[in-house]
């Protein structure tokens, strides 16, 4: 079965904006580059630069406790390791990651905007390969648009992507086959990508990724209509190469699972 890529997305502070892009160079065992490469210390954390390794990301800012973060607009440059920072379409700070006093204009930004939230003085961490993703794995997140239309018969309102904050948004395909995926590959051109597992969702979906609202309630509508919280999986990458918007992912699907509602 083939899809089609609609979107590439990363997210270079975790919880924080998406941003899209027309192509990602794809390496094997690593994420998109600058995937969730910083992420916002909410108290101690015992994490070490010196030895990267995976925390839950209770231990970060993010959305599933931290709603208003969805009120901030970031952008960030890789070549010049710059962080613009807007909010209600106003510009709110201009930071260089790679300067300490940029990294503690950002921390004292942080903790000036978000002052009842913290359980402790904000940090930015980061170390060079390291991705503070939701799991431990280095991987990417695929979630299909057409079981996000399903999805959306269940919830009774539109349902925004970007709530899922997926890095690949494919469509072509049955609502819900990419289940059939896991253990299993999609090609497009050299770039292998090989089904990891399903990804259960939190509570960072109920969040409207435009206002900060939390005006939903995805997690108990999946389950009321399917029987779980999962909507997407995570797949790793095997063979590396370029994939671009609009490339067709050859996916070789377990055949068991095309007929089923979940």
């Amino acid at each position: 079965m083939e899809a089609r890529i609609a979107a590439i997305y990363r997210y270079p502070v975790k919880g924080f904006s998406p941003e899209r892009l027309p192509a990602a160079d794809l390496e094997p065992g690593r994420t998109i580059a600058w995937d969730r490469a910083f992420a916002i210390e909410n108290g101690p954390s015992g994490f070490d630069p010196a030895a990267p390794a995976y925390f839950p990301k209770i231990r970060f800012l993010m959305l599933m406790r931290n709603a208003e973060v969805a009120k901030l607009k970031t952008r960030f440059d890789p070549a010049s390791m710059t962080l613009t920072v807007e909010e209600a379409g106003a510009p709110a700070l201009t930071a260089r990651l790679d300067r300490q006093d940029g990294r503690a204009a950002l921390e004292a930004f942080v903790a000036a905007r978000f002052p009842g939230e913290l359980r402790g003085p904000p940090r930015l961490l980061a170390t060079p390969g390291h991705s503070f993703s939701d799991v431990a794995a280095k991987v990417l997140h695929l979630v299909n648009l057409e079981s996000l239309r399903d999805l959306e018969r269940h919830v009774g309102a539109p349902v925004d992507p970007l709530r899922f904050r997926a890095n690949l948004y494919v469509e072509g395909i049955p609502a819900w086959s990419e289940f059939g995926l896991v253990d299993r590959t999609a090609a497009a051109g050299s770039v292998r990508l090989e089904g990891v597992k399903r990804t259960e969702r939190c509570a960072a979906t109920n969040v409207d990724p435009a206002t900060g609202l939390r005006d939903l309630q995805i997690p108990r509508t999946l389950m009321g209509a399917y029987g779980h919280t999962d909507c997407g999986i995570y797949v790793r990458v095997t063979a590396g190469g370029r994939l671009a918007e609009g490339d067709r992912l050859a996916l070789d699907l377990a055949a068991e699972t095309l007929d089923l509602p979940f």
